[in-house]
């Protein structure tokens, strides 16, 4: 190992070598730098890389007549070098990149690295970043080190020997910080939806930035949380002082935090410093997805540049312009979706350049490239709530999609599609919001031993609610219908659920399990012709009854009539339906003279109400 000074880079570089740099906060840009001051004795080398932060002084075009770049994972330097055409895009999965280099596909003739002083016994970490430079230093020729005594010492797959470096310069310099930016209120409403996604001892794969932060923001009052995760960021930390993050139930490392890179700021790095409890692992091994699948209940998190209504995910480009890269988003997809009990999620805001294009389109722009087939996303998650893709229709896609974009698109978006004939003719709503529930249209219900959740009844939700139907018993048909109604036929079920709830109002509860959600209860009003009153009625599945999912409907169906100016509300009641005689009379509903000696009529002056 010897140090470089002067002009002995043509010891290590000759004309036409690819160079290798080191990745993210580990970015050795002195060493770079420094080469770069004779760069102009060499020609047609090609630097290769993937995300790197700080400035990529390389990307400079005063250079592209002695170097190129190949970038397998465009920043913002990289990005406009690319877009101008002196610079090259590879797109590759993460999890693949390791073997180009070891298999000589893309072989590395010299390795710029940044890594630890070694230790006691010769060997240097390369701290902050495993990910792909393991395998580029083990197959280049030379491996030429910026020794840096800032750089944090990591654990796990993560050291080199002093003997394996040919060269080095020495710095002591902070590594490159990246702060955490400010949540805004969608990023944030986003977080929370999310967040209803994420269970109790689930694993957690999480990127950098806004969403991911909101969501993280949102586990606090979760429990055994575990971390699988290519990147770890500064939003982990909180989770990691709050006690939510004890990797108990993984299902493999337990008890460790599996990392490929890091970055963030200096309170993040003093964390991974001699932390044997946070192991950095190449990407051949933290994204391969059949490790991956390993974890239980693993969430794989990521997001995407556009989404069109059959769920095919572009992410890596805007039209033709490439603009990052596909990373490690496949891998984590489709291994959290082999998981036991995972949920691979895209998570996004709606719209785009200040709510004027949306992101959720009829069909990906020209141009555009799908990084995440349709095939592979469970979940679509925007300002706007859920959407469920996995085992869906493309019709079901289609409105469960509709109802997560904004909603000044939603009329263009069903109208476009209509023309391509994946909705039925007679599909004429989009859904809207609620006011009256406030900003998370999805709300957690505590009852007794199971999770549910109360939202609007969507047109999403016509199989559900078909499902729904054929599940009650001939009683439960009789007391609800005053019948036994032997079917519920698609156009039937398709006007019940195409609701327009700025008039009338339909709330369902439904359980999770797994991508389905199977509906229990649904609560309905319809406005009468006076405009000043409606009328209500419920129905429960009879596996859930006696669970108060009735008095909940019921309670929320008069909240929303209240606030929106109503003045009475009415029922009617087979007579010998007493449990839900029970219900409306509990909330304050009073019995009426009937002529029909089978049914009571119940009325709600809603002006006696007061609202919690």
């Amino acid at each position: 190992m010897e140090a470089i000074t002067g002009l002995n880079w043509k010891h290590f570089i000759k004309n036409g070598y690819r160079i290798f740099i080191g990745s993210g906060a580990a970015c050795p840009h002195t060493l770079i730098n420094r080469f770069l001051e004779s760069v102009r004795h060499f020609y047609d080398l090609e630097f290769v890389h993937i995300l790197t932060l700080g400035e990529t002084t390389w990307a400079d075009p005063k250079y592209q007549d002695h170097l190129k770049i190949n970038a397998f994972f465009l920043g913002a330097g990289t990005r406009e070098a690319v877009r101008s055409g002196y610079a090259d895009y590879t797109p590759c999965f993460l999890s693949e990149i390791p073997s180009l280099f070891t298999e000589q596909q893309v072989p590395i003739d010299v390795a710029f690295i940044q890594v630890t002083p070694p230790d006691a016994q010769g060997y240097c970490s390369l701290g902050v970043s495993v990910d792909v430079v393991r395998a580029a230093a083990k197959s280049a020729k030379y491996v030429i080190a910026q020794i840096n005594d800032q750089m944090p010492r990591t654990s796990g797959q993560s050291y080199i020997h002093k003997d394996d470096i040919a060269a080095f310069i020495e710095v002591s310099e902070p590594i490159t910080i990246h702060e955490s930016v400010k949540l805004d209120p969608v990023s944030l409403q986003i977080g929370k939806y999310v967040s209803l996604l994420i269970e109790d001892a689930s694993t957690l794969q999480m990127g950098i930035g806004k969403i991911p932060d909101a969501v993280l923001k949102n586990l606090t009052s979760h429990s055994d949380l575990g971390i699988h995760t290519e990147m770890f960021s500064n939003g982990l930390l909180d989770l990691y002082k709050n006690g939510n993050i004890t990797n108990k139930y993984k299902g493999i490392h337990e008890g460790k935090t599996i990392t490929s890179f890091c970055f963030g700021n200096q309170e993040l790095y003093d964390y991974v410093h001699n932390n044997p409890h946070v192991e950095f692992h190449p990407t051949e091994y933290v994204n391969n997805p059949t490790l991956i699948a390993q974890n239980n209940k693993m969430i794989a998190l990521n997001s995407a540049i556009e989404v069109d209504l059959t769920g095919q995910v572009v992410s890596d480009s805007v039209g033709d312009r490439f603009y990052s890269g596909i990373g490690g988003q496949v891998d984590f997809i489709r291994g959290a979706g082999m998981s036991k009990n995972g949920r691979p999620i895209i998570a996004m805001p709606s719209t785009a350049k200040n709510d004027t294009v949306s992101r959720i389109v009829p069909m990906i722009s020209q141009g555009a490239g799908v990084v995440t087939s349709r095939g592979d996303v469970h979940y679509v998650v925007t300002e706007y709530g859920v959407a469920t893709l996995r085992g869906r229709s493309i019709r079901e896609r289609v409105m469960e999609l509709i109802q997560v974009a904004h909603p000044k698109f939603r009329d263009e978006l069903l109208s476009a599609v209509k023309k391509s004939y994946k909705v039925p003719s007679y599909q004429r709503d989009v859904p809207v919001e609620v006011k009256e529930l406030g900003e998370m249209q999805i709300s957690k219900l505590n009852l007794p031993n199971r999770k549910f959740l109360l939202r609007p009844v969507h047109p999403s939700d016509q199989h559900r609610l078909q499902q729904f139907f054929y599940s009650h018993s001939e009683a439960t048909l009789y007391q609800r219908y005053r019948s036994i109604p032997k079917m519920m036929g698609t156009e039937r079920a398709y006007r019940l659920v195409n609701v327009d709830l700025t008039k009338d109002m339909a709330l369902c509860v439904v359980e999770r399990q797994g991508p389905r959600e199977i509906i229990y209860g649904v609560g309905r009003y319809y406005l009468l012709h006076d405009g000043k009153s409606a009328e209500a009625a419920f129905v429960v599945h009879e596996n859930t009854q006696n669970l108060g999912i009735g008095s909940l409907l019921l309670k929320k169906l008069i909240k929303i009539a209240k606030e929106r100016g109503l003045e009475k509300l009415y029922a009617d009641v087979r007579t010998d339906n007493r449990p839900m005689r029970r219900v409306f009379e509990k909330q304050g509903f009073i019995k009426q003279p009937s002529d029909d000696l089978s049914t009571l009529d119940y009325v709600l002056d809603l002006s006696t109400v007061e609202l919690s």
